[in-house]
């Protein structure tokens, strides 16, 4: 291992000049030849699906007039049906990938882009070398082979770039996509099915006059997160969803770099959950918004069946109180407004009131799903059974000096501290801490969606300091705390303890905050399971 971490650290040092200018200028020498493999397939695995990737520059149409220079995955098939896999073409979004529950897979991963790349396997529970951890990270003209059989229950999952320092460069340029795994015990329900079974990822871009992505490195920027100024729905602006008077499915997926949606129907309908990051929840619930911030991901059902042809319905994130997401948190409800408008430099402000997509009922059809009272069985995890159940983990989260710290640590790569080696089979008691307790970690408090890799956890409970009482009433309605998890949003002023089991897989599984340029600040640290 730390042979491989210096290799990398050099590797690293070569390639973060290109990386970091190449991200949206893009330039032209990438060159398609014989990808060199930086690892070897098993002999003894075979897959049931086999599929190559590859990363490369591209042109394509995201507004009228000039093509948008992209990075784009594009896809091929090698074994297995050629419904696993849809390259979304006219897009920059990477293929959507669909499998099932106990599949074995192999994924041939070849980087043609003028940089350092590496996937990660968002929710996936997959060995450590499969996860897609910085140190893995591969050049221009090599390949990477992951093998895993899919562990996961059925549910709408999310792959992207997690190159060290340049991932919120690299996901907005497109290396990202969905990954939706399908089980038996989905299938018995007969829930919304193909043309009916809608993943939406929601995304926000900025553009130049001729239709380039722009990226900025404002110092404001990073430290909230960017902020583009126009919201995409599966990487299209102003995106409008024909639907049929039937039950809907809607896969809700937060693809942006940092902005946090609460997500309403204009018309005061309840938002109506029924699964969550892990799948699908043992019942369903309605809330008068929901909460999505950054890898997050909800499925909705929707039943347009009692709307005439010819009416429309919009999505809309709703005003909720971003002071605190720009460095007022020591304020608490006293700084409500400063900081979102002083410090934002967008035109599309965090927490202000925007439409992200339009439903049109456009023909009239019978459908017969009903929504059902139960969905799926969830074991609920128990503090009991905790090896730490006396003693939580408590990971601080903070901001200050330009810097992003979990326990006043930034990243780096080969540091695992003593407070971070976990048994491998047990299950840890962890709280997420983002100035519960007052503080300096309250004086630059700031929303954190918080993303554990490998096997995904439980919420136990939420906790929030009076000081941040007011504001956090503006969204605490929203949070969908059932079912399975892998990122939880941790605001200002509040505590969140979660139940996270580390079972079967030994090795370095990552840590960190998913507002993307949060993580490249260094918010993001290795647990080292053994």
């Amino acid at each position: 291992m730390k042979m491989t971490t210096n290799l990398q650290r050099r590797k690293l040092l070569k390639y973060a000049a290109i990386g970091i200018a190449g991200a949206i200028t893009y330039p032209s020498w990438a060159k398609t030849g014989e990808f060199v493999k930086v690892n070897s397939m098993s002999n003894d695995f075979l897959p049931d699906v086999e599929i190559e990737l590859t990363m490369n520059t591209a042109d394509v149409a995201i507004l009228n007039g000039e093509k948008t220079r992209v990075w784009k995955i594009t896809g091929k098939v090698i074994t297995g049906p050629s419904n696993v896999l849809d390259n979304n073409e006219g897009t920059y979004l990477a293929p959507t990938l669909r499998f099932k529950k106990g599949q074995k897979v192999r994924l041939i991963l070849n980087n043609n882009l003028p940089a350092q790349s590496i996937l990660h396997w968002h929710g996936l529970h997959v060995p450590a070398n499969m996860d897609g951890n910085p140190m893995y990270a591969i050049n221009h003209g090599e390949t990477y082979v992951y093998e895993f059989e899919i562990l996961n229950r059925a549910g709408t999952y999310f792959y992207h770039s997690h190159a060290h320092g340049v991932t919120a460069r690299q996901v907005y340029s497109g290396l990202a996509g969905l990954l939706i795994v399908s089980d038996d015990q989905e299938q018995a329900l007969d829930l919304p099915s193909g043309e009916f079974d809608i993943p939406l990822a929601i995304q926000d871009r900025s553009f130049d006059g001729q239709n380039q992505l722009v990226y900025s490195a404002h110092m404001m920027q990073r430290m909230q997160g960017f902020l583009g100024d126009r919201i995409l729905v599966n990487g299209q602006p102003d995106f409008v969803l024909p639907v049929a008077t039937r039950a809907y499915r809607l896969r809700l997926v937060n693809g942006s770099n940092s902005r946090i949606y609460k997500l309403a129907w204009d018309d005061g309908t309840p938002i109506t959950v029924i699964g969550v990051d892990g799948g699908l929840l043992e019942s369903p619930e309605q809330h008068p918004y929901v909460m999505l911030s950054p890898g997050e991901r909800l499925e909705l059902w929707m039943d347009f069946s009692e709307r005439a042809v010819g009416t429309e319905l919009t999505m809309r994130s709703l005003k909720f109180d971003a002071a605190s997401h720009g460095g007022m948190g020591m304020m608490g409800g006293r700084g409500r407004g400063m900081m979102g408008g002083m410090m934002s430099v967008s035109t599309l402000p965090s927490g202000s009131d925007y439409p992200i997509l339009k439903i049109r009922v456009a023909k009239k059809e019978q459908g017969h799903h009903a929504l059902p009272k139960t969905l799926t069985p969830i074991t609920a995890l128990q503090v009991k059974n905790a090896a730490n159940a006396a003693n939580p983990r408590t990971i601080a989260l903070s901001m200050r000096h330009m810097s992003a710290l979990l326990n006043g640590r930034s990243y780096k790569m080969d540091d695992v501290q003593p407070d971070e080696i976990i048994p491998v089979n047990s299950l840890q008691l962890i709280e997420f801490d983002n100035g519960f307790d007052g503080g300096m970690h309250s004086m630059m408090a700031m929303p954190h969606p918080m993303h554990l890799h490998g096997e995904q956890y439980q919420v136990v409970k939420r906790e929030v300091n009076p000081r941040f009482s007011d504001n956090y009433a503006t969204v605490s309605s929203g949070f969908v705390s059932s079912g399975w998890k892998d990122t939880v949003l941790v605001m200002p002023g509040e505590k969140v303890t979660i139940l996270k089991p580390f079972n079967d897989f030994k090795g370095l599984f990552m840590y960190h905050c998913h507002n993307l340029e949060h993580e490249d600040m260094g918010m993001m640290r290795d647990f080292l399971i053994k």
